[in-house]
């Protein structure tokens, strides 16, 4: 598990440091710097992964993030020196820390210093298959989705859009979940494709989905249909239903099918979600952290936050394993500097201090109501 992130001149950050648990929720107004942190753990991602990380530099543009140029990336608060560092500790044993040359113009940025403990840290999920990233800007409901063999059969992904998702589940829906303990009691199996129309029935009651391959064309097709008694509704395609459940089919793909030790980078999972919905994603994601999956959660939604709370009270999830990490920028500064706010949940669910902007929107717009 990451255990610590550090980082040093980069974007909204003059120095900032987070200590990581199992579950982590990124949370705060607009433009506050919850991506910023993520983006750090991506950089370092796709530049070992391109192999520019230990010989060349920072790689700014590529498959998972782009950031633009050295001068997009260098805060602009920074200190005299024109260096960004990134640290990663994984519990408390293994450390990775990196220090790059800021070059306005290049999105390469050379290295000032590299700094292992040993050769286990690139052993690690951060650097290896065992990590997916869900982009807030994933794939729309189609008829058709692409296919890849390569990212689906060989380095395990969906896809950062989770444009390989329909492939993904074509080739593993017979296949058991890996975390027995994230079984939905309503499923009549632990496949794949069981669980999947389980947990995507806390969205939408009653809904089963086919995935289909098409291996000559690289496609693959998904349909949805609805249980109706003892009968079912003919096969939808996923623009007759609406984004909710193709945007967040994704999601608990990625979740049900993660391992202990699997690292989980999702933005915005909430999107297009009623409330019901966005709250079971709170509980999935606990009961997965709870089992040695770490997530890392960029979110908005009150009510993912309240199913985690929930799953909490229920002992889904220990509470230290739930890690809140609120940021915000205080507008009376001369200087646009993120300030990291780490409020702490107990065994109930109860949240010990609320900043304001915490959340706590609905409260305000009652106030008013009652006024």
């Amino acid at each position: 598990m990451i255990s610590n992130i550090y980082i040093k001149n980069f974007k909204a950050f003059q120095e900032a440091e987070i200590p990581p648990c199992q579950l982590n929720i990124f949370t705060g107004l607009n433009g506050m710097g919850k991506s910023t942190f993520l983006q750090s753990l991506l950089l370092l991602r796709q530049s070992y992964l391109q192999n520019t990380l230990l010989n060349k530099g920072l790689l700014l543009n590529g498959d998972y993030i782009k950031i633009g140029k050295g001068k997009d990336a260098f805060s602009m608060y920074g200190t005299d020196e024109d260096i960004i560092t990134f640290e990663v500790e994984w519990n408390e044993e293994m450390e990775f820390r990196g220090e790059f040359f800021t070059q306005d113009e290049f999105d390469l940025l050379p290295i000032h210093q590299i700094q292992t403990s040993d050769n286990q840290v690139f052993q690690q999920a951060l650097f290896q298959n065992n990590c997916q990233l869900l982009s807030a800007e994933r794939i729309s409901p189609k008829t058709f989705f692409p296919a890849s063999a390569y990212y689906v059969e060989q380095i395990h992904s969906l896809g950062s859009q989770g444009e390989f998702t329909v492939h993904f589940i074509a080739k593993n829906r017979a296949k058991d979940i890996p975390i027995k303990a994230l079984a939905h009691p309503k499923a009549n199996s632990l496949a794949l494709l069981a669980q999947l129309d389980a947990w995507l029935g806390e969205i939408s009651p009653n809904v089963r989905l086919t995935s289909i391959l098409y291996d000559e064309f690289d496609i693959a097709r998904l349909s949805y249909r609805f249980d109706v008694g003892t009968d079912s509704t003919e096969e939808m395609k996923p623009p007759n239903v609406g984004f909710g459940l193709t945007y967040a089919l994704p999601v608990v793909t990625a979740v049900l099918f993660a391992h202990p030790g699997d690292l989980l980078i999702i933005e915005n999972p909430e999107s297009h979600l009623h409330p019901q919905g966005q709250a079971r994603l709170g509980k999935l994601f606990a009961k997965a952290a709870e089992n040695g999956v770490q997530l890392f959660i960029e979110t908005h939604s009150d009510h993912l936050l309240n199913g985690v709370r929930v799953a909490t009270k229920h002992k889904d999830i220990s509470p230290e394993n739930v890690g809140i990490f609120f940021f915000e920028r205080n507008p009376e500064k001369e200087e646009h500097l993120t300030e990291i706010v780490q409020p702490f949940i107990d065994e109930n669910g109860r949240i010990d201090k609320w900043p304001k902007s915490f959340f706590d929107e609905s409260d305000n717009q009652l106030d008013e109501l009652l006024k």
